[in-house]
């Protein structure tokens, strides 16, 4: 998973017709190739909204955000590079650019546990190449960050798919809501909030969202190699921990709530580069074990028929209905 950034640097529109990703040896097959609505909806305009996404404007910048799917570690190239064509303006013929070089990162990524226990936990807005998170590209200090990169959004459904019973203003109605909040791997706290009061579900937040409530009520922990677990909109008053603390792996870190930058009760969960809510960069991790009991939008666990799956060292992805094993 990466980005690529491109501008416009000329003076006419440039339609960008086909994206190829080739191998160390620019002669042999491509290792994917997109054109057509699929290289359309990898495409994205900050701050503006096009209908023609893949015709670039002069002066303009767009990111393609990109996702490769190999059958094994093995298979992953350790350098790749792009074929980009394009129409540029009036001109009646195409042109195609061979450069914009890529090393793959072998680092090794984090193994964690759960933050989580029980079962029917849905990976809301989860990895995805086109989710809210994924596409989540925030200037910060100067410069932008994917933070969310690989971020979940984790809610917890009822027998018939929803998230709350009875009145839905209420987060106490929320099957999520008090969930105790487990650290994924032994670490030190680095950041702590506390004191911002709940949200009332679906309604505007209750305070202003700046950096400073966005994450609403939220722990910090460093889990080693500068790698950071977020952990955010918990409950007031119920953040365990202390900057300095050192916690280990399971240990109780607070009540999932509704608080910050939060429509219902749930976790926000990623895992990034530097130690603050947004201004990192998101890193991938695996989880050691969990079970895959369903996947989708209108998913119910009473309407499974299916045993669960298990799955080792791997990361849920967007909407995927996961069980979570008992804490250590």
């Amino acid at each position: 998973m990466y980005e690529l950034h491109v501008t416009n640097l000329g003076k006419w529109d440039c339609l960008f017709t086909r994206l190829d990703v080739m191998p160390a040896n620019a002669a042999a097959r491509p290792i994917a190739s997109y054109s057509g609505t699929t290289l359309a909806g990898m495409v994205a305009r900050t701050g503006q909204t096009v209908t023609e996404p893949v015709n670039i404007g002069p002066g303009a910048f767009e990111i393609v955000f990109m996702w490769l799917t190999f059958d094994s570690h093995e298979e992953v190239p350790a350098r790749f590079s792009h074929r980009i064509a394009m129409k540029i303006g009036d001109y009646p013929e195409g042109i195609s650019l061979d450069g914009v070089p890529v090393s793959t990162d072998r680092k090794p990524v984090p193994v964690v546990m759960s933050p989580l226990a029980g079962d029917d936990w849905v990976a809301a807005n989860g990895p995805s190449n086109a989710s809210q998170h994924r596409r989540a590209f925030i200037p910060l200090d100067g410069r932008a960050y994917i933070s969310q990169r690989f971020a979940i959004d984790w809610v917890e459904l009822n027998p018939d798919g929803k998230t709350f019973q009875g009145d839905s203003a209420d987060n106490k109605n929320y099957r999520a809501c008090g969930a105790e909040i487990h650290a994924v791997a032994d670490g030190v706290v680095t950041h702590t909030k506390d004191g911002i009061p709940q949200n009332i579900p679906n309604q505007p937040p209750v305070v202003p969202i700046t950096l400073d409530t966005v994450g609403g009520n939220h722990v910090i922990v460093e889990i080693g190699n500068r790698e950071f677990a977020f952990y955010a909109h918990m409950q007031p008053g119920s953040v365990r921990v202390r900057v300095g603390d050192k916690v280990r792996r399971g240990q109780v870190l607070g009540l999932l709530g509704n608080s910050g930058n939060s429509s219902e009760p749930h976790l926000h969960f990623h895992i990034c580069n530097a130690n603050a809510e947004l201004a990192c960069e998101g890193v991938p991790y695996a989880l050691a074990s969990y079970e895959l009991q369903g996947k989708g939008d209108g998913w119910k666990p009473s309407d499974s028929h299916d045993a669960p799956v298990t799955h080792k060292m791997e990361m849920p992805l967007e909407d995927e209905v996961v069980r979570f094993p008992a804490q250590p």
